[in-house]
Order: structure tokens, then C-alpha cells, then sequence
């Protein structure tokens, strides 16, 4: 793997994660043993990990019997943040309750990620370029293991599960520290190599620098985080005292100007990203997700004139909150890994 210019390799794959513990590689539940997946939602900061079975509604939520939070640990390097998301694995696994049986895993995680390929292609908060994470943790495990794009999953969750069930043809935008969509076109996430819904980034001239390289890119301004920098930078307060967009949206109903300022061009960037999907995609459902969708109206009534504003001859989508919140990575995950549980035992047959 590459990073920068050193090749740095990552550790063998260790053997505590050994298919003894339980997991069957084809997916068939051993006699008697309900049918459970492990599902990792990995962040730059965080490891959201649930131990899962299947509810008793066959077309609703999972039902956890185990949740976990733990570190990433990406400030310690590439090689700790896959130990992190390893031994996150081999925790859920010690603790199958009795009666259950781990069938597969699913892997939600960030950056541009190729599915097909089950390659993280670069992960810029976790240091991972050309990481290989499917067969690394399906070679640790012995399981088959689903494996996506943390946001795409959140979409394909949402579709399957929450807000976007019944739209076969819609987009999942996810708004929180940065900005990315997920494309479901007849009913399934587009992927495009990786590079589908990164509506975050790309297309501007000047601004403030991004992390992807360019300048003035929608994150910059228009995602949460980029609310609350831009405030800062505009009046000189602190992390501290705006810590976030909540903060800024606060400062805008009090009367603040410049708060209102900022968040006001930021939902217009917003609505104009919106925009764009429709007018090449013709969507007629979007649904709005990531933390942002916490202002509620103060987001979904602008924001929805905003894409009003920017359409002519496009019928308006219909805007509607995600239902599934911040678990929307979750539990696209723990779809993956039903996914991935499916393909392998009909590959049994």
C-alpha cells in the first residue's frame, strides 16, 4: 500500500480472527442456531460495531443483540486503524450469545471506495490507499463479508429500510462533516468505480482550500463542519464556542447576521447540489440524511426552495428526512452482510 511516497505494509492477518469461533464460510447456520452478522460502520474517529439477528419483521430493522463503540485510532498510523477494525470484529465475535451463529460480516466504511473491487481506493482520514479490506477481513474471518461505501450503505439502508423504500429511483444525501450522495437507480446503488455521489467535491474556481485538493469545494462551506469553520474564520470566535453548525444556527436565530449569512449560502449550495442530481437523473424522491438533517425545518423548508429555485423545466423531487439517522451506516452495513450471506451459499449450490 502507498502512502504519500513510502510503501508502508500492513501486518499479516492475524490468526485470533480464526473461522473457530464459529462463523461459517457458506453461509448455512449450524442445527438449531439462529442466524446473526457482525456489521462495522468505520469512521475516522469511531467504530460503530452491532452484533445482529433478523427481526421478526422480515422487511424491518435487524434486532442488536450486541453494540459497540471503539476508536479508530487512525492518528497511530494505517496498520492500527486495520488492527482497530479487526479486533472490532474479533470483540462481537467473543461475544455470541448462545444460540446464534455469525454467518458473514458487512463493512461500511469511508473515502472512495470500489465494491466491486473491495478495494478502499483512498481513505484520506485513515491513511488507506489501495487497501484491499474485503479479502483482508474475509481472510481473517473466514466469512463472507459485505463491503461499501460508508455513505452508499447509509443510502442503500434507507432505501431498503427507511426513507427511500417504495422509490426505486431515487438519491440519499448525506450532510455532516462532509457532503456525499448515494445514487439508487431501479432500485440499486450506483457505484461508478467508487467515484458515484461525491457531489462534495469538484467544480469550484477559488475559496478555501479542500482536503481533496481543489478550492472551494461544497464541503468547504456548505457541509456542517464548513458552517461552522467559515463562521469562525469570518468573526474570529473559537472551536470552542462554535464547535459545529448547531452552534451556528443557533447564533442566525438569535439575531446574529453573519451566522445567518453563512448558513443561508450554505442551504442555497446545498439546494443547487440537489439540483444538479435532478436535472441529470430526473429523481423524483431525494432523501436528506447526515447530521445536519437535525435542523429539521430550519434545513428541509429553505433547502427546498433552494431546488426550486434552480429548476425549470425539471419537476421538483420530493425532499424527505432519512429515518435512520446516524445508525443509516449501520445498518447499511448489516445489509451488506446479509448481502454477502446470500451470494455465498447460492455460490455453495
Amino acid at each position: 500500500m502507498m502512502v504519500g511516497e513510502e510503501q508502508v505494509a500492513f501486518p499479516a492477518v492475524p490468526e485470533l480472527l480464526s473461522p473457530s469461533h464459529g462463523g461459517a464460510a457458506a453461509g448455512a447456520t449450524g442445527a438449531g442456531l439462529r442466524p446473526a452478522v457482525i456489521a462495522l460502520d468505520v469512521g475516522g474517529t469511531d467504530i460503530k460495531s452491532v452484533l445482529v439477528t433478523r427481526g421478526t419483521d422480515p422487511d424491518g430493522l435487524d434486532q442488536i443483540l450486541v453494540e459497540r463503540v471503539t476508536p479508530t485510532r487512525a492518528a497511530e498510523g494505517p496498520e492500527a486503524s486495520l488492527a482497530a477494525v479487526l479486533a472490532a470484529v474479533e470483540a462481537l465475535r467473543a461475544e455470541v450469545p448462545a444460540g446464534y451463529q455469525v454467518l458473514g460480516v458487512g463493512l461500511a466504511v469511508p473515502g472512495t471506495v470500489d465494491e466491486s473491487a473491495g478495494l478502499v481506493v483512498s481513505a484520506e482520514n485513515l491513511d488507506w490507499v489501495d487497501l484491499p479490506l474485503r479479502q483482508v477481513v474475509a481472510d481473517a474471518t473466514g466469512l463472507p463479508v459485505g463491503f461499501g461505501h460508508d455513505v452508499r450503505a447509509g443510502g442503500l439502508a434507507e432505501a431498503r429500510l427507511g426513507a427511500g423504500r417504495g422509490a426505486p429511483d431515487h438519491a440519499y444525501v448525506s450532510i455532516g462533516t462532509g457532503i456525499a450522495a448515494a445514487v439508487v437507480l431501479h432500485g440499486q446503488v450506483y457505484v461508478g468505480g467508487g467515484y458515484a455521489g461525491e457531489i462534495g467535491h469538484g467544480g469550484a474556481h477559488g475559496g478555501a482550500p479542500c482536503p481533496c485538493g481543489g478550492t472551494g469545494c461544497a464541503e468547504t462551506f456548505a457541509s456542517a463542519a464548513g458552517m461552522a469553520r467559515s463562521y469562525r474564520e469570518l468573526t474570529g470566535a473559537t472551536t470552542d464556542e462554535v464547535p459545529g453548525s448547531a452552534e451556528v444556527l443557533a447564533r442566525a436565530h438569535a439575531g446574529d447576521v453573519v451566522a445567518r449569512e453563512v448558513w443561508d449560502r450554505a442551504v442555497d449550495r446545498l439546494g443547487e447540489l440537489v439540483a444538479e442530481m435532478v436535472r441529470v437523473l430526473a429523481l423524483p424522491v431525494v432523501v436528506i440524511g447526515g447530521g445536519l438533517v437535525r435542523a429539521g425545518d430550519d434545513l428541509m423548508v429553505p433547502l427546498d426552495a433552494a431546488v426550486r429555485s434552480y429548476l425549470t423545466i425539471h419537476p421538483a423531487p420530493r425532499l424527505v428526512p432519512a429515518t435512520l439517522g446516524p445508525a443509516a451506516g449501520t445498518y447499511g452495513a448489516t445489509v451488506l452482510a446479509w448481502d454477502a450471506v446470500s451470494a455465498a451459499a447460492l455460490e455453495s449450490l
